[in-house]
């Protein structure tokens, strides 16, 4: 594929091998939810999908009912067999389209759950609802046990309703040795235990990927996914201490040559002065591709297998690397720059750019934008057709 700028190049591979990995922690019975909100963190929600499929995920999840609407079609061509859960709030105005589609949901107060039943009633297809506990993540739930314990039970004994899971949500998963884990793993226990032990049928799901890697405890009956499926570390270090494979690698390519002399300068601001004459390589990639300005001298390109610092201000449409001073560097031209990925015997990965940028591993491929291609390919990196 011919890309004028700069290309993520996905492996689907890979992705089905992280799920694979992940399911490697579970015990027999135990189910993997593949999220796949926010267009597959950046990877491709559909194809990262089929990929999840594939390392056998049971279940998906997405944030909204825009991101259901673009996966109902491949969700209706694995029905049964593999439900879609909408994690985040609907409108009310929302809520026919998804108890139509046959959509799960997630419920935390009686006013929404009798939403849900009347419109059921109307359409004829139970609500396939999941009561949601905040445990103490102090986002969407109730905090009130005994209000999700009703909610429970009012989805049970209502024929408009198919009560499907119990659900919290953890804060503080990704942090190593911190105590309140362990204090949320233990509230959502105590609470879904009767309802599980009255009800073995109920779906009990908390875990995200750190969970999943951190404790057993947490696993319950489902865990929900996102991170790592795609390769990274959800603890920020090291996706391959932990056998994760980063499906991800972001490339440019050294548009342009030039040199420049000692006091020369490159990009808005004049943040880089040349000290002593050098080469400099132009990448057509910036933070209109989602190339964060915070990178700005702050970060590094893997050209010809070596590292190459990034010099001066970040632009919307491009960056620029020293090459150094070596007369052979306007040989470089034309050359794949990786950005993230590996080249030869180097690597720069995601959780390496989000800590030189304060923030995670996760807004590092999100960022990306729709100007930066994907490719989506195999172990073989022929890219495949009608992934695209």
């Amino acid at each position: 594929m011919s890309v004028d700028r700069a290309v993520a190049r996905v492996n689907l591979d890979a992705i089905a091998r992280n799920c694979e990995r992940l399911r490697s922690e579970l015990r027999e019975g135990v189910q993997l939810c593949a999220v796949v909100k926010a267009d597959g963190y950046g990877h491709g929600m559909e194809e990262s999908a089929r990929a999840a499929l594939a390392g056998g995920a049971t279940w998906f999840a997405v944030a909204g009912i825009q991101e259901a609407r673009e996966l109902a079609d491949f969700v209706e061509e694995t029905r049964p067999k593999v439900p879609l859960l909408i994690m985040g709030p609907l409108e009310r105005d929302n809520l026919e389209e998804v108890v139509a589609c046959g959509f799960d949901l997630v419920v935390w107060s009686e006013s929404h759950l009798l939403d849900i039943a009347w419109l059921a009633a109307d359409i004829g297809r139970p609500g396939r609802v999941h009561v949601k506990l905040d445990t103490g993540m102090g986002r969407f739930g109730t905090r009130d046990a005994e209000l999700a314990t009703r909610l429970a039970i009012t989805a049970a004994a209502d024929p408009n309703l198919d009560r499907v899971g119990l659900m919290t949500h953890f804060a503080t998963a990704d942090e190593p040795g911190d105590d309140f884990f362990a204090e949320q793993v233990r509230r959502f226990a105590e609470w879904t235990a009767p309802i599980k032990r009255a009800h073995p049928e109920v779906l009990v799901h908390a875990a995200n990927s750190a969970a999943v890697l951190r404790d057993p405890a947490a696993h319950f009956d489902m865990v929900r996914c996102g991170i790592a499926v795609y390769g990274m570390d959800p603890f920020g270090e090291d996706p391959l201490a932990r056998g994760l494979e980063p499906a991800l690698r972001l490339s440019s390519h050294v548009a342009a040559v030039k040199r420049c002399a000692a006091g020369e300068s490159t990009g808005y601001g004049r943040r880089f002065v040349a000290t002593e004459a050098t080469h400099l390589g132009l990448l057509p990639i910036g933070y209109g591709d989602g190339w964060r300005r915070g990178l700005s001298g702050n970060a590094e390109a893997l050209i010809a297998g070596r590292r190459h610092p990034l010099v001066g201000t970040v632009s919307m449409d491009s960056v620029a690397v020293d090459l150094g001073p070596d007369p052979s560097a306007p040989a470089l031209f034309g050359q794949p720059a990786v950005l993230i990925g590996g080249q030869g015997e180097e690597r720069i990965t995601a959780e390496e750019l989000a800590r030189r940028l304060g923030t995670i591993n996760y807004e590092i491929t999100c960022g990306l934008t729709a100007r930066v291609a994907r490719v989506h390919h195999g172990d073989d990196g022929v890219a495949r057709l009608g992934a695209d």
